[in-house]
């Protein structure tokens, strides 16, 4: 079945950097646009970056000049590598990708951006 597992999160300190992977299976990963999202405590949750099977990118103003989202096709592998962090960018961070009519998501990796 379609699964994702993303790893990567953690406590940071504002100015900081994190590189969040996603790894997912259960699809033809080269074929999917995958997408970051990201859901802050009592907020809803929201697109933060997407890489398309062209490797085209678009970015979510918060996340514009600060944030990058790759992909590795041969290891079924997503990043978003995540600069000069705020307390803002605090969240739970999910990959996704629609895939056969449903939209999947993973369970998410926890990002906490405090001094």
């Amino acid at each position: 079945q379609v699964q994702f597992v993303e790893s990567g999160g953690g406590l940071v300190q504002p100015g900081g950097s994190l590189r969040l992977s996603c790894v997912a299976s259960g699809f033809t990963f080269a074929s999917h646009n995958i997408v970051w999202y990201r859901q802050a405590p009592g907020k809803e949750r929201t697109v933060v970056a997407t890489i398309t099977v062209d490797d085209n990118t678009i970015y979510a103003d918060s996340a514009k000049g600060r944030f990058t989202i790759s992909r590795d096709n041969a290891r079924n592998t997503v990043f978003l590598q995540m600069n000069n962090l705020k307390p803002e960018d605090t969240a739970v961070y999910s990959c996704s990708a629609f895939v056969r009519d449903w939209r999947y998501w993973g369970q998410g990796t926890q990002v906490t951006v405090s001094s």
